[in-house]
């Protein structure tokens, strides 16, 4: 049950999240939550607990400050990133401040890039935080997919990581053809006609 909940959140992130900005924040707010408790191994109860505040304290904050929401957006999406780059760059135990070092420095580097260029980085951050937790939830559906969850030195972080590049770039895919004009591309068809 745990892994099917943040795998459907991570596909609706990934695949669906420039699409709309309330869902795109309620997502990478439980995504946060649920990776950053996820990274110190805890119970299914904290994870869903530590995920729905993250969702509603994300939706609450934004909200209030609506104005700098491309900034906050990308700093959520970009914590998430960096929480899985702090797992993939520690195999076995994490450390809290390595990781909180990691996750942070991605974050505001996110925050920043997607105050800057808004619609364009909110598309790579909402498809590289999506495939994030749908790398996390598929890792714990089964005990053949664990190396996606918690991959181990070697050939289990190399396909992770290889995954997670190959989900985020057809999140960024399918976000670009289904949204191409709130994102203002042109698209084959718009230039037939």
């Amino acid at each position: 049950m745990s892994g099917i909940a943040v795998l459907l959140v991570g596909v609706v992130l990934c695949f669906w999240g420039i699409g709309s900005l309330h869902v795109a924040v309620l997502a990478a707010g439980f995504g946060l939550g649920w990776l950053i408790a996820d990274l110190f191994n805890a119970s299914l109860t904290t994870l869903i607990l530590f995920a729905l505040i993250g969702a509603v304290a994300s939706w609450v904050v934004t909200t209030l400050i609506f104005k700098f929401s491309a900034y906050f957006i990308g700093g959520l999406t970009g914590a998430m990133a960096g929480a899985k780059i702090a797992d993939v760059l520690q195999p076995g135990d994490n450390n809290w401040a390595l990781s909180g070092i990691v996750i942070l420095a991605v974050a505001v580097a996110s925050a920043f890039l997607a105050d800057k260029y808004r619609a364009r980085a909110l598309l790579w951050l909402t498809s590289i935080g999506g495939a994030s937790m749908i790398l996390a939830g598929l890792g714990r559906t089964s005990d053949t997919l664990a190396f996606l969850h918690e991959p181990e030195a070697g050939w289990e972080q190399i396909t992770s990581t290889l995954l997670w590049i190959a989900l985020s770039a057809a999140g960024w895919i399918v976000q670009r053809r289904l949204f191409a004009d709130k994102l203002k591309i042109q698209t084959d068809e718009g230039s037939r006609r």
